[in-house]
């Protein structure tokens, strides 16, 4: 027998990571009786729920295609393990526009023990939207939260359009590689906000990778941005940087108020789902925008997207 969403999320939240499979399924399932068990499994892993915010630390990594992402979420997946933390990483591919199924499939490029029941890799389609993430990742990203320590959704490409993972996760690494025109696509790219880790990888070419690590700390301190570290990796035997990666993932999630943090992602995340469901005439009949944000604040922190969703809904008469 097919456990019901609310099922699945109690076994979320009792940290049961043989459920995230069938719980994905179910977020993948856009039917509308399927939706229905979706929203009543985020429901039970909501803050209020869990009664605080989800354990895992969500981290969102992305970059340009062939700049080492899956190679530098190998080597760090194993050293998440060594630790005894559970990780589960959410690959998001392009899609197919004939099947709308993923057309990589990160799950193999990611070197991991495919009989370790403590990591899972799922490969899930971006579904053409231009933030780099659909609704279903969204979901995925927040449902496993409840179970696993760390959960890291990777993005494809980077740029001004590619800033849904902000929304989504605690702590964002953008990742270049040296001597590629990386570097300087990302300063033209306009993205300078969304990062709080920056990762130079392919330290093994030596100069070259300190060069443009050099050249993004030079960049980001003309510019008078934010303190942002700049890490330097190989993840090529033997191994560099990746402990002191881990320590700035670390580090920044100590400096957040995280209940803020995710309250913000999941109110900006409803409002935006409305919009992509019902345009902009919902948001019209909610008054705007800044009618529709304070809609929002009137709700507990706690509560989950499908809830802050179908409230606008109503509100809206749509």
């Amino acid at each position: 027998m097919t456990a019901s969403g609310a099922e699945l999320g109690e076994r979320l939240r009792d940290r049961d990571v043989k459920a995230a499979a069938p719980a994905l399924n179910l977020i993948e399932d856009r039917s509308p009786a399927a939706r229905n068990e979706a929203a009543k499994l985020l429901e039970a892993v909501s803050p209020a729920k869990l009664g605080g915010e989800a354990p895992a630390h969500l981290i969102g990594v992305t970059g340009p295609p062939g700049a080492g992402k899956s190679s530098l979420l190998g080597a760090l997946v194993g050293e998440w393990r060594s630790a005894s933390q559970t990780v589960a990483v959410l690959a998001v591919d392009p899609s197919s526009k004939r099947s709308g199924g993923s057309l990589l499939g990160d799950r193999a490029r990611i070197d991991h023990d495919p009989r370790d029941e403590g990591v899972l890799i799922r490969s899930t389609a971006a579904g053409g939207r231009l933030g780099g993430l659909a609704a279903p990742t969204r979901e995925a990203a927040w449902a496993l939260a409840a179970a696993y320590d760390i959960v890291v959704v990777e993005t494809v490409g980077v740029g001004q359009s590619e800033t849904d993972v902000e929304e989504v996760c605690d702590t964002v690494a953008v990742v270049v590689q040296p001597a590629s025109g990386d570097t300087l696509q990302f300063l033209k790219a306009g993205i300078m906000e969304v990062p709080d880790v920056l990762v130079v990888t392919k330290a093994d070419l030596g100069e070259t990778a300190q060069r443009a690590q050099r050249d993004l700390d030079s960049a980001l301190t003309s510019l008078g941005e934010r303190k942002v570290p700049v890490v330097s990796v190989s993840s090529l035997p033997p191994l560099s940087g990746i402990q002191d990666l881990i320590e700035a993932l670390d580090d920044h999630r100590q400096t957040l108020d995280l209940s803020a943090t995710r309250t913000r992602a999941r109110r900006a995340t409803a409002l935006r789902e409305l919009v992509a469901e019902h345009g902009d005439a919902a948001l019209r009949a909610l008054g705007g925008r800044r009618a529709a944000e304070r809609a929002l604040h009137e709700h507990d922190r706690g509560e989950d997207v499908p809830t802050l969703i179908a409230s606008l809904a109503e509100r809206a008469g749509v």
